[in-house]
């Protein structure tokens, strides 16, 4: 099709300049009024002519193929059906909502268990300088990282529930729009508030759950070096006697330790798979949230032209 476009427009060319009359013989054919040189010069023009036009040609369709055009209805149609993919995808979200609240709650609950081992840990000198925490070396203030834990997971409960709340409310406005005769103050309402409510909830709980697991990540390494170091020397559990009160605190302490170790270690491995699953359903929906805005947008100003007159006001041009 391209080809034929390209070979019309070229023979149109040199049909108008057969109709000017012994123009098109002085630039095909050399003439007695001109040299050799000048004849050349004529037809190398020419076919410079007819080169331009084929490149003009060529990206006229290559923009016509790129920018189909749609009318107002059709970008409406589109709208309802990325808002509903990204409904499916958001309620697939929410399922792991409860899991990642479980976690967070047991693991705030779980570092004040841990509060003593740490507390300890902070008055033995040699293996403070080695804790893989924050604060590792700095005796003084290792306990705070218990304290700035549980304020991270506790933010990240809070941010669980935000979102929880939002993309409710999200699910609600789409449910109410009506797939067959979609409604476009709905369909825009929707849309701009999968932009903006939505897409602020999604990215603020992304980032939370993210600091939950550096927390737990922390924690368990600092538990695992703690478990090599307590097996290589009886200073850390000399200190630690100062914090235990039960009886036979080392054997006590030493299974404990055994055992908040493999559990950390089996539920930050389920909690970090979910997070690696919510993480790209959130990458694949960022799309999804720009796409809605770009056509509510070319919609908008759809209606703009229709109530200015301007144009027929019915179509406009859309790259996906």
């Amino acid at each position: 099709m391209k080809k034929r476009v390209i070979a019309m427009a070229c023979a149109a060319i040199m049909l108008g300049h057969g109709a000017e009359g012994n123009a098109s013989e002085v630039a095909v054919a050399p003439s007695e009024s001109l040299t050799c040189e000048e004849s050349l010069e004529r037809r190398q023009q020419f076919v410079e002519e007819l080169q331009a036009l084929q490149v003009r040609l060529e990206q006229k369709i290559r923009e016509m193929e790129c920018s189909p055009t749609v009318s107002g209805s059709e970008l409406l149609a589109k709208n309802v059906r990325h808002l509903q993919e990204l409904s499916a995808n958001t309620r697939a979200q929410r399922q792991s909502m409860a899991d990642f609240e479980k976690f967070v709650t047991w693991m705030s609950s779980s570092l004040a268990g841990y509060e003593k081992y740490i507390q300890a840990g902070s008055m033995v000198a040699g293996f403070a300088r080695v804790l893989p925490i924050p604060y590792a070396g700095q005796a003084s203030v290792l306990t705070k990282f218990v304290s700035q834990g549980v304020l991270s997971l506790n933010a990240a409960s809070g941010s669980i529930a935000s979102y929880l709340k939002i993309s409710d409310r999200y699910l609600a406005m789409v449910d109410a729009i009506d797939p067959a005769r979609p409604d476009a103050a709905r369909v825009s309402a929707a849309a701009r508030y999968a932009d903006g409510e939505l897409l602020r909830a999604m990215t603020d709980v992304q980032a939370k759950l993210r600091t939950s697991a550096d927390v737990s990540a922390s924690t368990l390494s600092f538990l695992e070096t703690l478990d090599h170091y307590a097996g290589n020397t009886d200073e850390y559990w000399a200190k630690t006697k100062a914090f235990v009160t039960r009886n036979d605190a080392y054997k006590n302490d030493k299974s404990y330790l055994a055992t908040s170790i493999e559990g950390l270690r089996n539920r930050t491995a389920g909690f970090n798979g979910r997070l690696r699953l919510f993480e790209e359903a959130a990458k694949k929906d960022l799309p999804l949230i720009k796409n809605l805005v770009a056509y509510d947008d070319l919609m908008r100003e759809l209606d703009r032209k229709r109530a200015s007159g301007g144009g027929n006001g019915a179509t406009t041009h859309v790259v996906n």
